[in-house]
């Protein structure tokens, strides 16, 4: 089921026409369903059938404050990669102690506020990382609880700049060095050895690059606890696609079952870290056109959305659907145009190549827009990034509000 679906002709988020969101907050406006968000964590969190699992959902998809606090009433658990995720998640209510810190370069100041604050488990992806967490827990006078992230060499089948699970891969630990380095971090006094885990990419669309990584993860596991090395769990990453085009992505559940089988009967928390599956499907990104253009070349459609709200399709070549807020606007005959936004570069496009029937003044939303897309929006061109709205039912609530010109140089000073 959509959270978003026309109702009398007209694109609703849940039961709130998208342009009555647009006459309340202007455009370009991020929309996100709270029932379409709480559904796909509930789906991912029922799917290991009453084995202990822990879903930390990764902030990096949408870090939005409403987001978070909406997933921490729900139980989930937390996956970050900054010090700032990390405080945004305590901001929002979630539990540290259900939390865990990636990423390969974490600062030391980073490594210091986790463990203050009570981090779950930090995430190591290299030796100079666990030297650097040991020398900072000895100074606090702490145990830092780590797990190491296991390069398994699987290739994922997505795109290069989300594939993070090959031997050339700047993340994580090579799988032939992490033996040695549990023992290692087993033998110092301020590391206390929590488990286990891996990521191999992101838009995952089958669960097989999922299962082989998951196997060899166990089966590592497995040697480093004969050498008495005890794992609490196994985190088998996230990465799980959703469907933005044709595809059809295997459901949560098929890469669960994955984990499951590979982990068999061992008495292990299963952790995972979803984070596009639970968003990226439940957001918009609603933006009005300012004028059609057509040319000897091509068509184009000029939105007031641009690269900087949404990079993906610039950056990755990623394909949303876009889709007229009033459904008679889609009627045939339509030409085929370009939507394209108003940053000065040519790589400033939203959608290549879509039969769309608009004019000045329509509103359009880019789907499945819930997931990297206002994380990774800019001030290019010193333009102000959107505003961020919650629907639930018939309520809306702005959850960020638009940024000024003003806040955009703030923090500037003029010398003299």
């Amino acid at each position: 089921m959509s959270a978003f679906a026309y109702r009398g002709g007209v694109l609703c988020a849940d039961e709130v026409p998208l342009e009555d969101l647009a006459r309340r907050f202007g455009t370009p406006c991020y929309v996100y369903s709270a029932s379409a968000i709480e559904r796909a964590y509930r789906e991912f969190a029922a799917a290991p059938s009453g084995r202990r699992a822990l879903v930390c959902y990764s902030v990096k998809a949408n870090s939005n404050l409403a987001v978070l606090a909406l997933l921490a009433r729900l139980g989930a658990g937390f996956d970050v990669v900054s010090g700032g995720e990390l405080l945004r998640v305590a901001a929002a209510g979630g539990e540290l102690a259900k939390t865990v810190f990636s990423g390969v370069g974490k600062s030391e100041a980073e490594i210091a506020l986790a463990l203050e604050r009570g981090i779950g488990c930090l995430n190591l992806e290299s030796a100079a990382e666990l030297e650097r967490v040991a020398r900072i827990a000895r100074r606090l006078g702490r145990r830092a609880p780590i797990a190491f992230r296991v390069n398994p060499d699987v290739d994922a089948r997505t795109h290069p700049y989300i594939s993070t699970g090959l031997r050339e891969s700047k993340f994580g630990v090579p799988h032939a060095e992490a033996e040695r380095l549990y023992a290692e971090a087993a033998a110092m006094p301020e590391i206390a050895v929590r488990g286990i885990g891996c990521h191999i990419g992101s838009q995952l669309m089958d669960s097989a690059p999922y299962a082989a990584a998951a196997e060899r993860l166990v089966a590592l596991a497995d040697r480093i606890e004969a050498r008495g090395i005890a794992l609490g769990h196994v985190d088998f990453g996230g990465g799980i696609g959703i469907r933005y085009a044709d595809a059809q992505p295997q459901p949560a559940a098929a890469f669960v079952d994955a984990a499951l089988r590979a982990l068999g009967a061992r008495d292990k928390l299963l952790i995972f870290d979803p984070g596009r599956s639970i968003v990226g499907n439940a957001g918009v990104l609603l933006t009005r056109v300012e004028h059609v253009k057509r040319a000897e070349a091509r068509n184009f459609i000029v939105v007031d959305a641009g690269m900087n709200d949404l990079i993906r399709p610039a950056l990755y070549g990623a394909w949303h659907d876009v889709r007229p807020v009033r459904q008679a606007e889609s009627a045939a005959g339509g030409a085929v145009y370009d939507v394209v936004g108003p940053v000065c570069e040519s790589g400033d496009f939203l959608a290549r190549d879509r039969a769309l029937a608009a004019r000045e003044g329509d509103l359009l939303a880019v789907m499945s827009a819930g997931a990297y897309g206002m994380v990774m929006s800019s001030n290019y061109n010193s333009r102000p990034r959107a505003a961020e709205v919650l629907v639930s039912g018939a309520q809306a609530w702005l959850v960020r509000r638009r940024e000024t010109p003003e806040d955009l140089f703030a923090a500037e000073s003029i010398p003299g």
